[in-house]
């Protein structure tokens, strides 16, 4: 095959025709449309990818990666806790004791669920109580939600009831269990069904009231770098009675829904390339109905079948390719102004923070890459395949 020739040709019919302009308009048009088809696949997916890992990173730090739980009716003790801090030494365990409640001031009332726990461990692995606490509470004080905080219009120092799902003897009926609580201060985790539900106490603030003696917890929250490898090990650990959950599982539903909706943005992202492909397709039919001659007479002079099939899918390779590569580079452009300047704000008591989130995988760019590329070459084959079935001798003795 005679590559000059091929390139040669190729240089030739991609320029500016003035006797048939609408052949490089489409042309045109199918490089304008794959770009801004490859260059909207790779911010919406770099969105996609950034609001997946903050709610996962806001999720991870609520619900902590791994948690310990009794299976039946029953505690977790501390013999437990100090031989899984033995067997695992590079996990941080933090003994909680939790209980659903019902907050109280004046006529307000919220639910939410109250933790016990030792600050001394749950500061080293919750983040966002490591942010706002800076000094721990003493017994029978809490840290409630900015939420709580706010609808309840507390200040710190204020004493807020809770009242407890027991119940207590008082002369001749029963009565819901409450205590007062000192407020001394308020976290922010950016997701408004937490901070108008969660609060935190001491431990000893909550032993007596559900039940449990010195040593005794709800569970242990554990924080791992590799939360699913560590699931296995720690189910293989754990005694009878006790079982392990990870976030994935507490949250399964609302992630898969983030995953499927990511997928069939993609498909749907990825049809714009694929019209813009029909474009390629057009435009290298109509070079070859307006190049029939000229492909005729190079057959007649010896050039291959194979050197004619290569012009046009070389044609269709470079307007695509060319497409691709500038949709790619205007995409990552994209991403930059969206990650380093406020261009978009959001409302941060919804999504949980106030700038657009982004993050551009090297898998989804890849994918994004890779797919358009399989498009485009799939779109040069037919006209390629249809310039070598041109009748020499029909075309010569008609022109």
């Amino acid at each position: 095959m005679d590559k000059k020739l091929v390139s040669f040709i190729v240089r030739r019919y991609l320029r500016f025709d003035k006797d048939q302009p609408f052949i490089f308009l489409s042309a045109l048009l199918a490089f304008l449309g794959i770009t801004v088809g490859v260059m909207v696949l790779i911010v919406a997916m770099a969105i996609m990818n950034g609001m997946d890992k903050e709610f996962e990173e806001k999720l991870f730090t609520m619900n902590y990666p791994l948690t310990i739980f009794p299976k039946y009716s029953g505690a977790v003790d501390e013999r437990l806790l100090e031989d899984l801090q033995k067997r695992f030494p590079y996990l941080l365990f933090s003994p909680y004791i939790s209980s659903q409640v019902i907050f109280k001031k004046g006529d307000k009332l919220e639910g939410g669920m109250l933790f016990g726990v030792d600050f001394s461990k749950e500061l080293a692995i919750n983040k966002v109580l490591r942010q706002y606490v800076k000094m721990p509470p003493k017994k029978y004080e809490i840290v409630v939600g900015k939420g709580l905080y706010d609808d309840f219009f507390l200040i710190d120092g204020e004493k807020i009831f809770v009242i407890f799902p027991k119940s207590e003897p008082a002369g001749f009926s029963i009565t819901p269990l409450f205590k007062r609580f000192r407020v001394v201060g308020y976290f922010r985790s950016g997701l408004i069904a937490y901070d108008k539900a969660y609060a935190y106490t001491t431990l000893d603030s909550l032993q007596k009231i559900a039940g449990l003696a010195k040593g005794e917890y709800s569970g242990i929250h554990i924080y791992s770098k590799d939360p699913k490898k560590d699931y296995e090990k720690l189910q293989k650990a754990l005694p009878e009675g006790v079982g392990v959950v990870g976030w994935w599982q507490q949250n399964g539903n609302f992630f898969a829904a983030l995953t499927m909706e990511k997928r069939a943005l993609f498909i749907v992202l990825m049809l714009i390339i694929l019209v813009a492909s029909l474009n390629i397709v057009s435009s290298l039919l109509m070079t070859l109905m307006n190049r029939r001659k000229e492909i005729a007479l190079l057959l007649a002079l010896g050039a291959s079948k194979k050197e004619i099939w290569s012009i046009f899918f070389r044609l269709g390779s470079i307007i695509g390719g060319v497409g691709i590569v500038a949709g790619v580079a205007l995409g990552l452009f994209g991403v930059y102004l969206l990650a380093h300047f406020d261009i978009v704000t959001l409302p941060a008591d919804v999504y949980g923070t106030s700038r657009l989130p982004v993050d551009l995988s090297p898998l989804d760019l890849g994918a994004i890459v890779v797919g358009a590329s399989i498009i485009i070459l799939a779109s040069a084959l037919y006209p390629a395949k249809k310039s070598c079935e041109i009748n020499v001798i029909e075309v010569l003795r008609n022109e």
